[in-house]
């Protein structure tokens, strides 16, 4: 089934973003808690999309299916992201007006691999190239050791997929984010390290 036949995909930027936060929180706790984020969430609490709202070069992607949310993709400009997922360009004196930060890039399981996941990216390199003059997008991806208990046998990344899309690891580069891992009593730190691409031909930075 093609996503452009069957879903639609609605856009919210801005203040916009909010008449989607209950649908995206949804989707983020549910998609995310599966292998490797491993996210034990709640969908009734404060959806940290809601920080989204302030930035009105922000963006929300909402894909839904008979009335109801598949997907969802997030994107904004890097100066205007947490300070955790500034920090390692900030320490390295790299101008965050370059970078333009892809959030969040979540399909239910039932979707994928329909062409949903490949339409985010364009849609969000478009809204780079649309509201900024950001010479890179980029984003991140958790890092989990191979030996990991909670990793299924059948387990794969989606390297092949960034790669195809103009993506590659920025070596050296790397944030934290803190959340609870599924089975855990309390909230632990967890790496997770960037994927870039350059959108105007510029050289990559080095790490």
């Amino acid at each position: 089934m093609s996503p452009d036949n069957a879903i639609q995909i609605q856009t919210f930027t801005g203040h916009a973003i909010a008449e989607a936060q209950a649908a995206f929180q949804l989707l983020h706790v549910n998609v995310f808690e599966d292998w490797p984020y491993l996210y034990r969430g709640d969908p009734t609490e404060r959806p940290y999309i809601a920080g989204y709202i302030n930035h009105p070069r922000a963006a929300l992607f909402l894909a839904s299916h008979a009335g109801q949310p598949v997907g969802a993709a997030t994107c904004l400009p890097l100066e205007d992201e947490s300070a955790n997922v500034r920090a390692p360009f900030e320490a390295r004196g790299w101008d965050l007006r370059r970078f333009f930060y892809f959030g969040e890039g979540v399909v239910r399981s039932e979707w994928r691999g329909k062409g949903l996941g490949v339409r985010f990216f364009e849609l969000r390199e478009s809204h780079a190239r649309a509201t900024s003059s950001a010479d890179y997008t980029l984003f991140c991806s958790v890092r989990r050791p191979a030996d990991h208990p909670l990793r299924p046998s059948n387990a794969h990344t989606n390297d092949a997929f960034w790669r195809n899309r103009g993506y590659v690891p920025l070596p050296g580069v790397a944030c934290t984010m803190t959340w609870k891992d599924v089975g855990d009593a309390a909230e632990s730190k967890h790496t997770l390290d960037f994927w870039i691409k350059s959108l105007t031909g510029a050289p990559l930075p080095c790490g």
